[in-house]
């Protein structure tokens, strides 16, 4: 049987957590029914599910177990895989919204995982209204990131109604990598000269781990300086502890009006989504008499996995970003949000690739602590909130001739971080997902009608307004004789 070893940052979202603070993230994915599919679509659908026992990696993964007490946590290949378990099937009353929906998602996400089985479950929803369906699908991330997550989702998927219908379930259409993701456990000598090869790298690493920490440190306090540092964010009410209930909104923007705005405000498209959610943070806590007099700051996850990597584990790093919360004006606040990101850029850029796992290890060390100790919640946090943005599929994806017509994705709220807001690009459309805890974060639902304002602030704030067109001017009367 073969195994693969967690890395650190993936076996630290085994060990922080807790029956409040489940570590798993997921996918919403809202279909269309095909033209004139039958009554009982959904049911023969569900019925095909849990008749397929092809299964490929990482849905065949479970954790060798007593991993709690193994610091080496170990991923192993189970070989009767319980699909009723894993597939289930349920309706929402008709006709279904957008508020019923978020609702049972968030109830979905609120549960853990079974970390005794494969840690992942696929959730059929039908009754929604205009003709939809929805498939809900949640991984543990310690198995997947958001970048390999997007290539399953495409894997198991086509370009062409057509071709869609004899694509088998996403668990038979897998990150297939042998090389990569699965090998057997090696023997002592080999594992010897690995750990030799891997001090040695660490050790080539530490200088420039102690330039790039140093560097960091002394921007501490320096006012005139755009970048934010971890630890220096204001305490809000999306820092402390969180109860099990989650809440779900969505929200979806036209990629076009996106790259206008960009352009416009010399910046990315992330500085754009940075600039949405900033201005939707300010006027949510502003209504709440909550917010902070310093600006709240952002951790934004970045990829480092190579193009090619067909790994499904965690490949990334983070930089801490401001969110311009304090500033009232919308054209500032994505200029400070401009700066910002760009000296959190030029600074982990500086690092080797090499290097990139122990910075971050060392960069996320003290939230893990808090988490494990308990007392995640009860200090100042890293940054105070996730925000994610995750690149999909330009084109028009269909599953069993069913069009895929957005993926909103639910991830991690844990103690100190209440709120998470992830963004998936899809076919045209940038597509947000709020999570946050239900106690923490009431009415979350307003978060994402107030990113739609914040959007229009900025776009009145940084696009030009279009010219009037000129009455014609009229003659002058020729002067009475």
């Amino acid at each position: 049987m073969s195994s693969v070893r967690l890395n650190p940052l993936d076996a630290a979202w085994l060990f922080t957590e807790s029956r409040a603070t489940p570590n798993h993230v997921g996918g919403l994915l809202l279909f269309r029914l095909p033209a004139g599919a039958p009554e009982d679509f959904l049911s023969k659908l569900m019925k095909e599910f849990r008749g397929h026992r092809t299964f490929m990696a990482p849905w065949n993964r479970r954790l060798k177990l007593p991993f709690n007490k193994n610091p080496l946590a170990t991923w192993i290949e189970d070989p009767e895989i319980d699909l009723e378990y894993h597939v289930r099937h349920l309706a929402l009353p008709r006709p279904g919204g957008e508020r019923e929906l978020g609702e049972l998602v968030g109830l979905l996400q609120s549960q853990p995982l079974d970390l005794s089985r494969p840690p992942w479950e696929c959730t059929i929803i039908e009754g929604l209204e205009g003709g939809r369906f929805a498939l809900f699908v949640k991984m543990h991330h310690s198995l997947i990131d958001g970048v390999s997550g997007m290539k399953l989702l495409q894997r198991a998927m086509a370009t062409d109604p057509k071709k869609s219908l004899a694509i088998p379930p996403f668990w038979a259409t897998g990150l297939d990598s042998p090389g990569r993701a699965e090998r057997p456990m090696p023997t002592m000598a080999e594992a010897m000269a690995g750990a030799a090869d891997s001090l040695s790298v660490q050790l080539k690493s530490v200088p420039q781990l102690v330039g790039a920490f140093g560097r960091m440190f002394r921007r501490i306090g320096d006012s005139q300086d755009g970048m934010a540092v971890p630890f220096a964010s204001p305490g809000s009410i999306l820092n402390g502890r969180v109860r099990e209930k989650r809440r779900f909104a969505t929200q979806q923007f036209p990629m076009e009006r996106l790259r206008t705005l960009a352009q416009a405000a010399g910046g990315t498209l992330n500085d754009v989504v940075l600039a949405i959610c900033g201005g939707a943070l300010r006027r949510y806590l502003l209504e709440r008499g909550s917010l902070p007099e310093a600006s709240l700051t952002a951790g934004i996850p970045v990829s480092v996995r190579p193009q090619d990597d067909e790994g499904t584990g965690n490949a990334i790093t983070f930089i801490v970003a401001t969110l311009g919360t304090d500033v009232e004006d919308p054209a500032e606040r994505i200029a400070a949000i401009r700066g910002s990101v760009r000296h959190a850029k030029e600074h982990v850029q500086g690092l080797p690739r090499q290097a990139m796992q122990q910075y971050t290890m060392l960069l996320m060390a003290p939230t893990i602590l808090t988490l494990l100790t308990g007392m995640g919640g009860r200090t100042r946090p890293m940054f105070n909130i996730t925000i994610s943005n995750v690149p999909g599929p330009e084109k028009p994806l269909y599953f069993r001739g069913a069009e895929l017509l957005a993926t909103y994705p639910a991830s991690i709220v844990t103690h100190g971080q209440a709120l998470n807001i992830t963004c998936q690009s899809y076919a045209g459309f940038m597509n947000f997902g709020f999570t946050g805890c239900h106690t923490s974060v009431p009415s979350l639902q307003k978060l994402a009608v107030y990113s739609e304002d914040a959007l229009r602030e900025l776009e009145s704030a940084i696009l030009p307004r279009p010219k009037r067109a000129r009455a014609p001017r009229r003659k002058a009367k020729a002067a009475a004789a």
